[in-house]
């Protein structure tokens, strides 16, 4: 396995001294948001697909400094209604096009998350029991079968098109895929380009164990990508409030549970397990280090995670 940095922590870096500061840390390979949420700060994807001489420049620069470009992240809402999902969906199809114009393999996404009827506004996360109320069985219904599967049919059908058939979705709350149960029930209706961007601290956070996630996505032949990012529940606070938590993320102290350097939330043996049972379930490509602690500096935040994962990479 092979270390990479989700460069967004580095966003008020111009993209030369972005892939500057990249060797510096000792790291050869980059994860770049290109639509969605993310800020795209190091990449014009519109300019990239109508510039042919700006993208040759840029291109130009990865190749001077020897580091590679191993997924686009395009992590969004899609499927929302209204002009979110409008522009969520934009820059997914355009993300595809520039993964395909740069030889880029991997598309890191979210499954996105409908309305909970066509007359609704905002998305609708169902987490709860289905037995009652009654109307959640229909909202499900409705969110997978009239918009997920066709929107997601037709995307992977355009990715297809263009030489991409690898798309890692991220198991987030607030997503539709948010587990390994819903990402192999979508891969099944859809397509096996759809696989699962291995994010560890979204599972901790909903209380699963991400290491005894790996057999059955393994088995499954469905996992594509990995995130390096962990997450602690918060003494005398979980305890207390549970694990679903609203309070902004910059709140930290009265929080549940926080995004935290890796090593900071699980210990080091866990992560060298975690990265041993990965490796043994046969996957050995790059691990993307999300840095989104905010305890702490950024530098020193991606500094203290590149030691922890150089640790227990199973390299």
């Amino acid at each position: 396995m092979q270390l990479s940095l989700i460069t967004d922590v580095l966003g008020d870096l111009p993209y030369t001294e972005m892939l500057d500061k990249v060797k510096s840390y000792g790291i050869d390979a980059v994860e770049m948001t290109s639509g969605g949420w993310g800020g795209c700060q190091h990449v014009d994807t519109q300019r990239l697909l109508e510039d042919d001489d700006y993208f040759q420049a840029y291109v130009e620069e990865f190749k001077k400094r020897d580091i590679k470009i191993v997924a686009l992240n395009c992590s969004g809402n899609p499927l929302a209604p209204g002009e979110m999902g409008q522009r969520h969906s934009q820059t997914a199809y355009q993300t595809i096009e520039l993964a395909s114009k740069l030889g880029v393999e991997k598309v890191v996404m979210m499954s996105g998350l409908p309305a909970g009827s066509p007359e609704d506004k905002t998305p609708n996360w169902i987490s709860s029991t289905i037995s009652w109320p009654d109307y959640m069985p229909d909202v499900l219904k409705y969110q997978w079968q009239d918009v997920a599967i066709p929107w997601w049919k037709k995307f992977t059908q355009f990715a297809k098109d263009h030489g991409i058939n690898k798309i890692a979705l991220e198991e987030f709350p607030s997503q539709l895929v948010y587990n390994p149960r819903t990402l192999l029930y979508l891969r099944n209706e859809v397509s096996d380009i759809i696989g699962m961007n291995l994010d560890p601290s979204h599972m901790i956070i909903m209380g699963s164990d991400p290491i005894a996630t790996i057999r059955p996505l393994a088995e499954a032949g469905a996992i594509f990508h990995v995130h390096g990012k962990d997450a602690r529940i918060e003494r005398g606070m979980a305890a207390v409030n549970g694990l679903v938590e609203t309070k902004k993320v910059d709140e930290s102290w009265a929080r549940s549970w926080n995004y935290v350097a890796v090593g900071c939330g699980q210990s080091i043996n866990w992560w060298k397990e975690f990265f041993s049972v990965l490796r043994m379930s046969g996957y050995n490509d790059y691990v993307s280090l999300e840095m989104e602690d905010l305890t702490m500096s950024v530098d020193a935040g991606i500094k203290t995670s590149i030691a922890a994962l150089n640790e227990s990479l199973s390299k």
